[in-house]
């Protein structure tokens, strides 16, 4: 399938980027809709009070997975959760993804979501003393670090920074 619209009748996946926390209210609209859907939850223990809390919290927060038929595009932004819908052009990539997301999900091990970094991407240190400060990726593959630049002197300076502490610039 292409990025144009489905026919009729065809089913079509769509990133659905939901509102702030109604990842799960979206859900439970396609599921009483009876439309294909995944939001991928984590199950997670917090101790308040001196007692162990216990609850679900969506691994890709803001995002829910859906199979929807064209005629029914319409219906899914009729509960104000969404902010967009978009399609997903590689049907078959994202369904093998989608599986393997579900055998980590279901493996019950610790994940933490993470940007893809390629060599020379932007990033913005967002913790730490240096919070604030703007670099590049210097390699991905073994990340000992952000290279900040000093124009001037043409000149870079590698700066050791856990990758959880960087946010991806557009």
């Amino acid at each position: 399938m292409t990025g144009t619209d489905p026919l009729p009748g065809e089913a079509q996946w769509l990133v659905c980027h939901t509102k702030p926390r109604c990842e799960k209210k979206f859900a439970a609209i396609m599921t009483a809709e009876n439309l294909e859907h995944y939001l991928p939850l984590l199950e997670m223990a917090k101790r308040y009070d001196g007692r162990i809390k216990r609850f679900s919290k969506p691994l890709f927060p803001g995002y829910v997975f859906a199979c929807v038929p064209n005629e029914k595009k319409a219906r899914i932004y009729q509960q104000d959760l969404l902010a967009r819908a978009i399609p997903v052009t590689d049907i078959g990539r994202f369904l093998a993804q989608m599986e393997d997301v579900r055998r980590l999900v279901a493996s019950g091990l610790e994940l933490t979501v993470m940007p893809l970094l390629a060599k020379g991407r932007a990033v913005k240190i967002t913790s730490g003393p240096l919070r604030g400060l703007e670099g590049y990726v210097d390699n991905p593959r073994d990340p000992r670090g952000v290279i900040i630049s000093v124009d001037v002197l043409q000149q870079g300076l590698l700066v050791p920074v856990p990758l959880s502490d960087l946010t991806v610039l557009p």
